[in-house]
């Protein structure tokens, strides 16, 4: 296993409201979705450098979701979890990408249902 498959930046609990959902109340409100991001990128000169330019820009990365996110009028948890793992593989450096999307009370009796993707590299599987 290489560095580029081992080093990992987390970005956990990123809590957000967009208009999500196929039935007409859905499409109403904002509802809450909560967002996890897995970002795959090789550290080592970030590491060694201790430079910005040399790393991924998850402050960056985590602005350009919430606007994404927000702004999404999405039917589907899974067109939205897309959307954020292509937006994360745009950036530099940054080679593949897990996104964790989760939708709070979507199902009844459920905490919570959720959407896990991987994009990017060699196969989607980690």
């Amino acid at each position: 296993m290489n560095s580029r498959e081992r080093d990992r930046i987390h970005i956990r609990d990123l809590r957000l409201r967009c208009v999500i959902g196929v039935n007409p109340e859905e499409r109403r409100v904002r509802q809450d979705v909560v967002v996890d991001i897995t970002l795959h990128a090789d550290l080592r000169q970030a590491g060694q450098s201790d430079r910005m330019s040399d790393t991924v820009d998850y402050k960056a990365i985590k602005l350009a979701v919430v606007d994404l996110v927000e702004a999404s009028q999405c039917h589907l948890v899974e067109r939205l979890a897309e959307q954020i793992a292509q937006l994360c593989l745009e950036r530099p450096r940054v080679r593949r990408v897990r996104v964790l999307v989760e939708k709070p009370g979507a199902l009844r009796y459920a905490r919570t249902v959720g959407v896990e993707i991987v994009r990017g590299g060699e196969g989607d599987e980690l």
